[in-house]
């Protein structure tokens, strides 16, 4: 398939993806800073492992509700209500869609909140067998404060999924800048005043959650659709919507359910286990959402466009672009993150609090969820092709195989490699997950790649093992970087990444690849 006819498609889908990239790109930076802010003023102990594990409940749940399954039923429905409805139907169902799904997180809050110390024990189910009384109460006492989180964080989000179904894709991009500027105001300023002082950062998240909700509504107002919360289950839109979510519910949030069985895992290895798999994640997740979450957001509504409009020769076209980018991006990110883990540990979070054996440890699980980025980034491309035909059983029938490979791998791998284990798995898993779904595409005559895919392999992979070959023989070794000052770590960091991304294009360059070439063709 020729590429010349793509370029309209490629120039907007481009274009709106650096504009969600960008604003991610400045989330993830403000994420850094405030997981370094973390790691220095409360370190790696049992008062940080019963914090993350009382913010992973909540969170997990929102990329459930919010960013998870809600967002992939809500955008392909509410797409075709605007592409083929009046705005006064379109308004309808985003006041019934509120109603409904505010009433249901409102319960789901409340039943979260008063069974706290239940839900801590069920995720941390290894505290429970050691008798860890003080980190059960401890977590229990902070779940209390941020699972209302989830009330408002998923609200926030149905609100970005009206907005990005009208190309309005900075204003949900940036909200979540806000969540890392409560956050570190919270560590920074309330932490000091507390008697538990790491209690500061479960307030910290539950005013975040409102901020970042009514933070969107004026440009709800602006398009006229704020709105006027009607709970009304049998709405047409709205049963819709339920029929897909339910079993998208499970296989959107595959990957974050592996990496919360992590942390159940985790409970039961040597304190420290659960913060290294954390830290290690947000630097995984730091590629993972300036690429992936980018790509997601653009290609599912514009798939569900071209899915409601019967035109199968851009959805095809769409879908190869957001692969192709994937591939080009991701790989070398992938290769990067692998080879300078300990670096990029060493400078976030290297202190008292956090010492060098914290570093090494970390940088284990970080290498080996680095082994997955491609496959995690894959993932948030091609689920979109079935979810913008409103088909979300082939992947639930997908999530499931993934998830007993996943537990599968980890109990044969968290014997041998420890914490490192537990992130090997979901990467291996990760990739089974992608390539049935590719699979699936493809065997439904869904996408047909086009013909210049085995050249493409070559010459990323070629650039790619270029770029791994200047960055290990050359960079100094951890032992140097752990030596510096923190600013001269932190040179050095960005010396070796622009290092590394310029052997990575220039090798591309020579092999007659450009960048400008994904956004026209």
């Amino acid at each position: 398939m020729p590429w010349n006819i793509r370029r309209p498609v490629l120039a907007s889908l481009f274009k709106s993806l650096t504009t969600v990239g960008g604003n991610t790109l400045l989330s993830r930076i403000l994420g850094f800073v405030r997981d370094l802010v973390l790691a220095r003023m409360f370190g790696a102990d049992a008062a940080t492992d019963a914090f993350f594990v009382a913010f992973k409940i909540p969170n997990f749940l929102r990329r459930l509700f919010g960013e998870g399954a809600f967002a992939t039923a809500f955008v392909p429905v509410l797409t075709e209500y605007k592409e083929q409805r009046s705005h006064d139907e379109l308004k309808g169902l985003v006041d019934h869609v509120a109603g409904t799904l505010g009433l249901v997180l409102l319960l789901v809050s409340l039943v979260g909140v008063v069974a706290a110390p239940l839900v801590v024990s069920l995720f941390a189910f290894g505290w429970v067998l050691d008798g860890a009384q003080e980190k059960l109460d401890l977590a229990a006492g902070m779940l209390r404060l941020t699972f209302p989180y989830l009330f408002f964080i998923s609200l926030a989000a149905f609100a970005g999924g009206i907005l990005n179904a009208h190309n309005r894709f900075a204003v949900p991009a940036f909200t979540p800048v806000l969540l890392n500027l409560c956050l570190i105001g919270a560590a920074l300023w309330l932490s000091p005043l507390m008697q538990e002082p790491v209690g500061a950062l479960a307030w910290g998240v539950l005013i975040a959650g409102v901020v970042q909700f009514t933070f969107q509504l004026p440009f709800l107002h602006r398009l006229k659709l704020l709105p006027r919360p009607r709970p009304k289950a049998d709405h047409e839109g709205v049963r819709r919507i339920m029929k897909l979510m339910l079993p998208a519910l499970f296989a959107v949030s595959v990957v974050q359910i592996n990496l919360l069985l992590d942390t159940v895992l985790a409970s039961f290895l040597q304190t420290g286990s659960i913060s290294w798999l954390y830290y290690s994640d947000r630097l995984m997740e730091f590629p993972q959402g300036v690429l992936g979450v980018a790509l997601a957001t653009v290609i599912l509504p514009a798939l569900s466009r071209n899915h409601a409009a019967d035109d199968p020769r851009v959805f095809n076209q769409t879908l190869d672009w957001g692969l192709r980018t994937t591939v080009i991006l991701g790989i070398p990110a992938a290769v990067g993150l692998a080879v300078l883990a300990g670096p990029m540990i060493a400078t976030l979070f290297l202190s008292e609090r956090f010492d060098l054996h914290d570093v090494f440890m970390a940088r284990q699980s970080l290498v080996a969820y680095a082994a997955g980025l491609l496959a995690f980034i894959l993932i948030k491309v091609l689920a979109p092709g079935y979810y913008a035909r409103q088909d979300t059983r082939t992947p639930v029938k997908i999530g499931i195989i993934a998830m007993v490979v996943n537990m599968a791998f980890n109990l044969a791998l968290i014997f041998p490699l420890k914490h490192a284990g537990l992130a090997l798995a979901t990467s291996l898993s990760a990739f089974v997950n992608a390539g049935l779904l590719y699979h699936g595409l493809r065997k439904a005559g869904v996408y047909r790649p086009s013909s210049d895919w085995p050249r493409l392999w070559l010459r990323i992979g070629f650039a790619s093992g270029v770029m791994a070959a200047v960055i290990g023989l050359l960079a100094p070794e951890l032992a140097q970087w752990a030596q510096w000052s923190v600013w001269r770590r932190a040179v050095q960091l960005l010396l070796w990444i622009a290092i590394g991304a310029g052997s990575y294009f220039a090798a591309l360059l020579a092999l007659g690849l450009r960048l400008r070439d994904l956004s026209r063709g």
